[in-house]
């Protein structure tokens, strides 16, 4: 009972019901307890998303957002600093940069699967994965250390300003990187045609990989804005995304995200695939034949029981993607709609369609 993590993860394992939940539980611990902010902070959100299964909105929004004070408390971060980094990306990375004599490593085995967490991403994975010729490789860091390391080595320092970074991966030997990457997921890849990489952030070096891997498929998965944001606001990542703990953060970030990807998009035509978490949700078998095409695969009818595969999956959707393919995610922020107005309000600023 006192191992607050435990009682975090217990939450999620299934939909709670008014006859079987820990609720009361939860409540006697979060406020009759002198606690750690750790404790106070997962024991809220814990509340939260049983309070939200009892479709007591008011009650658990409030637990959550007492949760998310508590964590964006005890952090340091700027969500300024990564909105210019968006901005020096685009700003560096032109259509002219883009497509001159792009040459890269041969290989065609990696599928990225990119954009931001709780968007889908997971689920279009476990889809492709299904398939016969293709293996997941998780949610692999290795391109940006790949990408890192020659450029730490040159400037012999990890310190090395956000500006002069971006400028220098313009300056890589793509083929070696493309190369390296590869090689670099030996452990896990190899014994199929093809395999997935679904780091989610890989959306910040959309640009690379086409220059690094231009036989690569990369595959964006997106959801309505609102639905996302509040998404992401509502988990703990351990170690990521720190963004995600205030409603102002997660709405300037989603913005310079969405300007990003529009921009691969108008650079780069036809070489991405978009694909949107609702029209998978309402035809499932189009829209994976659309993702088998793609990716030059052949019609595998085991891509429509993804969720009977018995692979591990460690991202926060590791119960989600056990169950067949459900809508009850969509517009579930509606339910918010008041206490996420000012979010509301910043995206329709920025001509975020909602």
């Amino acid at each position: 009972p006192d191992d607050y993590e435990t009682c975090y993860a217990r939450s999620g394992l299934r939909k709670q019901t008014s006859d079987n939940n820990h609720v009361a539980a939860l409540t006697d611990k979060l406020y009759a307890d002198s606690l750690p902010w750790r404790g106070e902070m997962l024991l809220c959100y814990a509340l939260s998303k049983e309070l939200e299964d009892l479709e007591e909105w008011d009650r658990s929004f409030a637990c959550l957002q007492r949760g998310t004070n508590k964590r964006r408390e005890n952090m340091r971060y700027d969500v300024q600093q990564d909105v210019a980094k968006l901005q020096k990306i685009e700003t560096a990375f032109t259509s002219e940069r883009l497509n001159d004599n792009v040459t890269g490593c041969p290989s065609s085995e990696p599928v990225f699967i990119l954009g931001l967490p709780r968007a889908g991403s997971t689920l279009v994975e476990r889809i492709l994965t299904s398939h016969a010729e293709v293996t997941s490789a998780g949610e692999l860091e290795n391109f940006a250390i790949e990408l890192m390391r020659p450029i730490y080595a040159k400037m012999r320092t990890t310190q090395v300003p956000i500006d002069t970074l971006v400028d220098e991966t313009l300056c890589l030997d793509f083929s070696s990187l493309g190369a390296a990457y590869v090689d670099s997921t030996r452990h896990l890849t190899g014994g199929t045609r093809m395999f997935t990489d679904k780091m989610p952030l890989n959306f910040l070096y959309t640009g690379l990989i086409h220059l690094a891997l231009p036989g690569s498929k990369i595959i964006h998965v997106h959801r309505d804005p609102m639905d996302a944001c509040y998404a992401m606001y509502k988990v703990i990542f351990k170690g990521a995304y720190p963004f995600t703990y205030s409603l102002d953060d997660i709405g300037r970030y989603y913005i310079a995200y969405r300007r990003l990807m529009r921009h691969w998009n108008a650079c780069l035509p036809g070489r991405i695939l978009n694909v949107r978490y609702e029209d998978l949700v309402a035809d499932q078998e189009t829209q994976t034949r659309k993702l088998l095409d793609y990716c030059d695969l052949e019609w595998d009818r085991a891509c429509l029981s993804f969720h009977e595969s018995s692979t591990v999956v460690t991202t926060a959707s590791a119960v989600e993607v056990r169950r067949p393919i459900y809508s009850t995610s969509i517009g579930k922020w509606k339910n918010y709609r008041s206490q996420l107005a000012s979010l509301e309000r910043l995206l329709r600023e920025h001509d975020v369609d909602i």
